[in-house]
């Protein structure tokens, strides 16, 4: 897959993203693989929490973040099911990056069960105006089930409470990532 493509549909989430965050907000990194979208939400927020199953995602993240000196981030190796275990103040945005660890094991995926409910702690928490943003890789197996699932649940909000956004690059091969977002209106 084109490398550029990935990294422009992460500045797009991020450019997205930022409209939802201040320096007073609290973020959630549901999958914080190797730190990226985890350091640059220290930057931008009060209070981050990081979480990923992979203890060497966990351990990258760690270590970016101390090399980088903020101080603002709770690093949690656990799945991103138990938020609602870890976080009971409101959230203002929540970022998933679905698929497996970049450089890691292709083996060890996120899993539709877990990030379903992962989602529906999100709304429990996500602040009026909050956003939570989704990049979906489906280019393998799992993904694609998981990118499947992901959808019929946004299509299943409540439109009087929830926008949904679902970005798909109509023009581009290999199952290009995708945006997910889901805003709360009320």
């Amino acid at each position: 897959m084109n490398t550029n493509i990935l990294k422009n549909t992460t500045e797009l989430a991020k450019a997205l993203c930022e409209r939802y965050i201040d320096e007073d907000s609290i973020a959630v990194d549901g999958t914080c693989g190797n730190g990226n979208d985890t350091l640059w939400l220290a930057g931008k927020c009060k209070k981050v929490y990081a979480f990923d199953i992979q203890k060497a995602a966990t351990d990258a993240t760690s270590e970016v973040l101390m090399q980088a000196g903020f101080e603002n981030v709770k690093v949690i190796n656990d799945t991103h099911e138990k938020i609602a275990e870890y976080v009971a103040e409101p959230v203002n945005l929540f970022m998933f990056n679905l698929g497996y660890l970049p450089g890691g094991d292709k083996h060890i995926t996120t899993d539709s069960a877990a990030t379903l409910q992962a989602l529906d702690a999100a709304l429990e928490i996500l602040k009026v105006d909050g956003l939570i943003c989704v990049i979906m890789y489906w280019g393998h197996p799992q993904g694609t089930e998981e990118r499947k699932a992901v959808l019929a649940w946004a299509a299943g909000l409540d439109k009087g409470k929830y926008h949904c956004i679902h970005t798909d690059m109509i023009n581009q091969p290999n199952c290009p990532p995708e945006i997910l977002l889901v805003t709360c209106k009320r």
